[in-house]
């Protein structure tokens, strides 16, 4: 029976220390970087991501590989799974509010300077952990390349539904209500890659109407799955590898926060006086 227990037993993924590597692989990718040439500072940026990015990925092949669900899917570690992770995980994705984004960034005069740092930080980000996952595929024999691949697919989505929260913080359209309501909302800005509607913000009914149910779940599935799918060519030696990884990721990171930029940009904040109210005071808001 204590076996049993064992093996039913799914542990979260997005624990306290993956959320904290998740952190820190962002503030790593925002920071300026000491060397002033572009090559330079292209190379710091990939030395300091590729280091946060290892440990993350890491860390949550270790959770995943675990719950012995990876080892009996292989390759197929499935969609459904991926998103019953993603959801479980959302909560606990650290969310920095406008004020604290403001004082990390004070260069930044307008929401548009601000939303374009949080962005790059973003797309390196992705670009780090695609790297790190098209390393891995040129080892001569990957075993844990299935679960690895799962692993930097939930990373980067962690790393996206991160920037699409305070992508809605800069341009004063934050979802509000519980911690659970709020990662729902994100979760579904997520899938359906676009901002949040900004009727479902001012509604009291709003964001209890994105519940993660069903329909959600299907489109974090398909979504999900179209990313584990474009990737799983990793698998075979040669084929892909670290620089082919990061490009698409950071393409892809940068066509969403495209995306949902022009939707938040072309609408009114909730509360005309939110970016005078968060400017930044003498010290450093410290938040997460």
């Amino acid at each position: 029976m204590r076996r049993r227990r064992q093996k039913d037993s799914v542990p979260e993924p997005g624990g306290e220390d993956v959320a904290g590597e998740l952190a820190a692989l962002s503030a790593e990718m925002e920071r300026t970087p000491p060397e002033t040439s572009p090559v330079l500072q292209e190379a710091w940026y990939r030395r300091k991501g590729g280091q946060q990015a290892r440990a993350l990925v890491g860390s949550l092949t270790r959770v995943l590989g675990r719950s012995g669900l990876a080892a009996a899917k292989g390759a197929g570690y499935g969609g459904k799974a991926l998103a019953d992770r993603l959801v479980l995980a959302a909560p606990r994705i650290p969310i920095r509010s406008l004020a604290t984004l403001r004082a990390q960034h004070p260069t930044a005069a307008t929401p548009e300077e601000l939303a374009e740092l949080i962005t790059l930080g973003a797309c390196r980000s992705s670009a780090a952990l695609g790297a790190g996952a098209g390393a891995a595929a040129m080892l001569p024999v990957p075993p844990a390349m299935p679960v690895e691949i799962a692993a930097e697919t939930l990373s980067v989505a962690a790393v996206e539904i991160k920037l699409i929260a305070e992508l809605h913080e800069i341009y004063g359209m934050p979802a509000v209500g519980t911690v659970a309501q709020r990662a729902g909302a994100y979760l579904t800005a997520w899938a359906d890659g676009r901002g949040i509607d900004r009727a479902a913000l001012i509604r009291p009914a709003g964001l209890a109407a994105m519940a993660v149910g069903s329909e959600v779940r299907q489109k974090l599935r398909k979504r999900l799955t179209r990313s584990t799918l474009r990737k799983l060519p990793s698998l075979t030696p040669l084929l892909i590898g670290a620089g082919i990884g990061a490009t698409m990721n950071r393409r892809d990171t940068r066509r969403l926060a495209d995306q949902v930029r022009a939707d938040l940009a072309g609408r009114k904040a909730l509360d005309p006086g939110y970016w005078a109210a968060a400017a930044p005071s003498g010290g450093q808001a410290v938040e997460s």
